[in-house]
């Protein structure tokens, strides 16, 4: 594992991580906003504490475990990875309602010219401030996004124990179910 120091961290704020995408994805997933763990590397969900990359390998979209710099490999499987906000910071409760809105903006963009079958966003608390949906709930929604279904996921953070890495792989198992149907 990369070891940063606390100026690498601090460097990572004003950088991109660049999305992990093609066009007609089976799952578009979508972040909050990139950790500056994940914007050091550049590689999403990159932090050691996040449940992302076991979870999807848990819920069967992956027949191994990847390691977050093997992210390119995601497309292999027709899936992959963007954020809602570009904006790193160290945890997603910096970021502004302004920032939400416009991220749901410029990914309702994203997402109409990719055309994924499903977009997944991972964490409803961002969903719900992104898209003005304050009744949602982790689980397929009734709206589209850009023309794409939308299932709302659990945040893979460290930090959201209200969700085990089990229990989130469940949900994310029902998707894999929905888009492979």
């Amino acid at each position: 594992m990369t070891r940063l120091t606390p100026a690498d961290l601090e460097a990572a704020r004003d950088r991109l991580v660049p999305d992990v995408v093609a066009d007609g994805l089976r799952v578009l997933f979508c972040g909050i906003n990139p950790g500056l763990m994940t914007a050091a590397t550049g590689h999403h969900f990159a932090r050691p504490g996040n449940r992302f990359w076991p979870v999807l390998h848990l819920s069967g979209f992956t027949p191994r475990l990847l390691a977050p710099a093997e992210q390119a490999e995601l497309l292999t499987y027709g899936l992959g990875i963007t954020n809602l906000v570009a904006r790193a910071t160290a945890r997603a409760d910096e970021l502004t309602a302004e920032e939400y809105a416009e991220g749901g903006r410029l990914l309702t963009a994203k997402v109409a010219r990719l055309r994924p079958r499903w977009l997944a966003v991972v964490g409803v608390t961002a969903y719900r401030a992104a898209f003005q949906e304050r009744g949602a709930r982790v689980g397929p929604q009734e709206g589209a996004v850009g023309g794409s279904r939308v299932w709302v996921l659990p945040n893979p953070s460290g930090l959201n124990a209200h969700w085990t890495a089990a229990t989130m792989a469940e949900e994310f198992a029902r998707l894999r179910e929905a888009a492979e149907a």
